[in-house]
């Protein structure tokens, strides 16, 4: 009502006054303007989950997969009804990325999850569209700007896939990490794998710049331009699964057999290579992302319905799995 008051003290200057009587129509006029103006008719009350958009790097690798299928499920439980999915990938491609989100703004999505291609770019269509109405919950990756995150434990990750390396070769031995994208997930599991290395002054890092690009044909592409590259090789640490796969199937095409893999990521065909005989492959950190995918959900419906939400950032840690611990 302030506004109100304010309107009306203004309509009672010199200009809108005749013969010291305030002019009806414009009175009157002003006033209808004013109760029913968008400003005056926003409602408070909490905000239905009807639709979402999901943007995630790479609908070809199951852990996105897996993390798509929990948020559709999840999200239907919750609203107790069939809920609107609209499911990109990006390809690791930023400005992909904010032509999907800009789409989910036109379509008036109620909640945005994504992977973000990149943190930092995609801050300005983040805040687009929460000034659109819309939360955004950034999932696996950081984005700049959301209103929540939730993550594994990257670095963790990293590390103990790495620990795990280390001790196979005996703490001692010539290392190589096959990097990927620079998101903030593969920059925390390598940071995470360095960590772990710097322990042990016998183990030389040969290199850790190549990019396995994520995929499988990235991995190979890597590998072989580091079995090219250097002769003896003990210990390969790759960033996911799908990377981890590639460089396998290039080191069985060279038959390159001295070195030994582990990986993050915890896709189920990795663990069924890992438990096979005779595999270089020893180890996968496992991602989860169904508690992921659920906990992105449940905080989105939250904010949704206008709660506070206290714990914003939100890391899950990796479980190590091996040919001696096959449940995660």
């Amino acid at each position: 009502m302030s506004l109100m008051k304010s309107t009306i003290a203004c309509l009672q200057t010199r200009s809108f006054w005749k013969a010291d009587r305030l002019i009806p129509s414009v009175l009157a006029v002003f006033i209808v303007a004013v109760l029913f103006s968008p400003l005056s008719s926003q409602s408070s009350e909490p905000q239905p989950l009807k639709s979402i958009g999901i943007s995630v790097a790479d609908l070809g690798n199951p852990y996105f997969v897996q993390l798509v299928d929990t948020a559709t499920s999840k999200a239907e439980e919750l609203a107790g009804e069939p809920v609107n999915m609209l499911i990109r990938s990006d390809a690791y491609d930023w400005q992909r990325q904010i032509t999907q989100i800009n789409d989910f703004i036109e379509q008036k999505v109620d909640l945005i999850l994504l992977t973000a291609a990149d943190e930092y770019k995609v801050a300005a269509v983040v805040a687009k569209a929460q000034r659109a109405g819309i939360k955004v919950i950034a999932v696996d990756v950081n984005a700049q700007g959301a209103d929540a995150t939730i993550t594994t434990d990257n670095v963790q990750a990293g590390a103990i896939a790495c620990e795990k390396l280390a001790e196979k070769i005996g703490y001692q031995g010539n290392f190589v990490i096959i990097n990927g994208v620079l998101v903030s997930s593969v920059i925390e599991r390598v940071v995470g794998c360095k960590s772990t290395l710097n322990k042990y002054p016998n183990i030389t890092l040969l290199s850790d710049r190549m990019n396995g690009t994520g995929s499988v044909e990235g991995g190979m592409e890597a590998m072989t331009y580091l079995m090219e590259e250097y002769d003896h090789i003990d210990a390969v640490f790759t960033i996911n699964d799908p990377t981890a796969f590639g460089a396998l199937r290039a080191s069985q095409q060279a038959n390159r057999r001295e070195f030994v893999m582990a990986s993050v990521d915890g896709a189920a065909f990795a663990v069924d290579i890992i438990q096979q005989a005779n595999t270089p492959w020893v180890a996968t950190a496992v991602q989860r992302p169904v508690p992921m995918a659920e906990k992105a959900v449940e905080i989105g419906m939250d904010l949704l319905k206008g709660k506070d939400v206290a714990q914003r950032f939100i890391l899950i840690p990796s479980v190590l799995v091996e040919s001696t611990s096959i449940s995660p």
